[in-house]
């Protein structure tokens, strides 16, 4: 069994708006996170579906990208919403766990895209963080993520 916390959380106002980070969050189930692009269908691949309403990647996936292509990238430059440490985020899809109180259920691997190394500016970004780019997630409970939260299964 593993348990993992929450490094930091990062939403945007917009599509291509700068990412920003909060210490805690209202996670919506149907809509998001409170304030976040997505949640204002404003994300630049909004759909209004489950798996666009959050997002997760790990801090040590964020380390490895440095450590193997020489590639820094602040938390916040991965734009995903939750950046967690100790989850092993690619073993939840189509589970259920918990960020503190917040029920969620992992959909899908979050896959680096040409969208993402394009607003971050750094070529190798897709190849780096293939396969270890998070998870998407469906909100199923509502309630309010914290930094430093911790996340179960």
């Amino acid at each position: 069994m593993w348990q993992g916390t929450i490094e930091s959380i990062n939403i945007a106002d917009s599509a291509k708006a700068p990412m920003r980070a909060l210490v805690e969050v209202r996670a919506i189930p149907g809509v998001g996170l409170e304030g976040d692009r997505y949640a204002r269908q404003q994300g630049t691949f909004y759909k209004p579906e489950p798996d666009y309403e959050l997002t997760l990647i790990e801090a040590e996936a964020i380390e490895a990208l440095s450590r193997d292509c020489a590639i820094e990238l602040p938390p916040g430059d991965a734009r995903r919403n939750l950046v967690t440490r100790g989850v092993p985020l690619n073993h939840l899809v189509a589970k259920e766990f918990f960020i503190g109180d917040v029920k969620i259920r992992g959909l899908r691997l979050c896959e680096p895209c040409d969208h993402l190394q394009q607003l971050t500016e750094r070529p190798g970004l897709i190849k780096g963080l293939l396969h270890r780019g998070g998870l998407r997630a469906q909100i199923l409970s509502e309630g309010t993520i914290r930094v430093g939260a911790v996340v179960r299964a």
